[in-house]
């Protein structure tokens, strides 16, 4: 129902930052729960940070709290990942996925955008 796209990805030194973005097409966010999720090689995706529809900050990950923010732009169609103090176990590929909220589980998400920090 809505067309996610992820941009703001790439390597980073340890200590430095990035922000991601997560664009969508079709329809504003207003309607929807957003999250950020990752997947690093060899391991499980994991939950960093999710929205509620209202776009409160209702989860994030005890790894990353502290360091990273999710919002959402004022104009409903845009959610941010500011990830501050990045660490080499940040490296995923971070994706962007949302729900209507009423859904039970995220539908629709993003390609992916690659972070890698070095050490």
């Amino acid at each position: 129902q809505v067309q996610l796209v992820e941009s703001g990805g790439g390597l980073v030194q340890a200590g430095g930052s990035l922000r991601l973005s997560c664009g969508a097409s079709g329809r504003t966010l207003s309607s929807y729960a957003v999250a950020w999720f990752r997947q690093a090689p060899g391991k499980e995706r994991e939950l960093v940070a999710a929205l509620n529809w209202r776009g409160e900050i209702t989860y994030y990950a005890d790894s990353v709290k502290g360091r990273f923010t999710i919002s959402r732009g004022n104009a409903k169609n845009t959610v941010y990942l500011q990830m501050n103090s990045l660490k080499p176990e940040d490296t995923a590929v971070y994706m962007c996925a949302a729900r209507v909220y009423n859904s039970p589980s995220y539908k629709d998400w993003g390609q992916g955008t690659q972070v890698t920090v070095s050490s």
